[in-house]
């Protein structure tokens, strides 16, 4: 071992042997990538079948704190990844990894967070095959901020848009909501909050494999992450046209996270998620959607919340506890800044 520093310092990003160092130990000696050249080299049997498409995401994370109960950046920097390319219907096969260190930030920290993205790459099944180090002064940055990319192929026969959803359509969720968000609000203990909340920042690949398998005729997919669910039924009805109708009484939530948001006034809705995502399931299709999505880790809570319906163009709505009814709204602002 020749890295003896704790600490990063701005030689680290200088380019010589400091950065050279580093970036051996921390990094290359844990994702293994083929050689070190400037660039991957990139080969897989799905790329040449006919009719594939590559599919293309890249994403930067900043969360506060950079740890927190159930994951941390490198963590939710994969999964994050993973998902975009996996709800599209990709088959995710390889990521870039992307550091902006602080000066002073500890190498144990570093090596906790880059020994998490490996293994959640290799639970994922996908590779971090190239990357790029940069070092910034103290006060620049904070801690750590990682930018990945990700490749995947979309086999010939998939194509989830949200334009593709339908008045009847079943909108079903794979677990319960709000729990990143809520876990990081305590993690940061600005409000004196004692709260057992774990995030459920989880990789959906294998998820929206045993989905598509049982239901093909899947509409549309999407991972609720910042703006939470709300938001995004509110992108799908707009793109498809559609309205969209939710119950109250089946939406899956702990009672620590309905609790502290009754406390802070917040709406779970639009709390976020790292590991919750939404589909668009033809009726007819529905339970078998379910099934499959229960026999797997990241969807045994998978539940129905609502349904597609043909009027109010854009519209989602959510039938009360009481009986009532009331519109949900795109997120204003941003409830909690830095969650991912």
């Amino acid at each position: 071992m020749t890295l003896r520093d704790k600490r990063v310092t701005l030689a680290h990003g200088g380019g010589g042997k400091a950065m050279r160092d580093l970036i051996k130990e921390v990094f290359t000696s844990v994702f293994h990538p083929d050689g070190m050249e400037d660039q991957a080299r990139l080969q897989a049997d799905a790329l040449s079948e006919p009719g594939a498409r590559l599919a293309f995401t890249t994403d930067s994370f900043v969360v506060d704190p950079v740890e927190f109960p159930g994951g941390d950046i490198g963590k939710i920097a994969v999964c994050g990844t993973v998902n975009d390319l996996a709800v599209g219907g990709g088959k995710p096969l390889w990521l870039s990894a992307a550091f902006i260190l602080e000066e002073g930030v500890e190498v144990a920290l570093l090596r906790r967070i880059v020994a998490s993205m490996a293994a959640e790459a290799k639970k994922a099944g996908v590779r971090i095959v190239t990357g790029d180090t940069k070092v910034v002064g103290r006060g620049m940055a904070d801690k750590v901020f990682v930018t990945t990319a990700g490749v995947g192929v979309i086999p010939p026969e998939r194509d989830l848009r949200a334009e593709h959803v339908q008045a009847g359509d079943v909108v079903i969720v794979n677990g319960v909501l709000g729990d990143h968000g809520a876990a990081i609000l305590a993690a940061r203990g600005d409000m004196a909050l004692s709260a057992d909340i774990v995030s459920d920042c989880q990789g959906l690949g294998h998820l929206m494999e045993a989905v598509i398998t049982a239901a093909p005729g899947l509409r549309a997919a999407r991972d609720a992450t910042r703006g939470g669910v709300a938001s995004v039924l509110n992108e799908i009805a707009e793109a498809a046209g559609v309205g969209i109708e939710i119950e109250e009484t089946a939406l899956p939530l702990r009672a620590e996270v309905r609790g502290m948001c009754e406390i802070l006034g917040l709406d779970p809705l639009y709390l976020a998620n790292e590991g919750t995502l939404v589909l668009f399931v033809p009726e007819d299709q529905a339970e078998a959607a379910l099934s499959a999505m229960r026999t797997t880790e990241a969807g045994r809570d998978s539940v129905a919340i609502g349904r597609v319906s043909p009027g109010a163009a854009g519209r989602v709505t959510m039938r009360t506890a009481f009986g009532g009814q009331r519109i949900v709204d795109m997120l204003v602002g941003e409830q909690l800044p830095r969650i991912c």
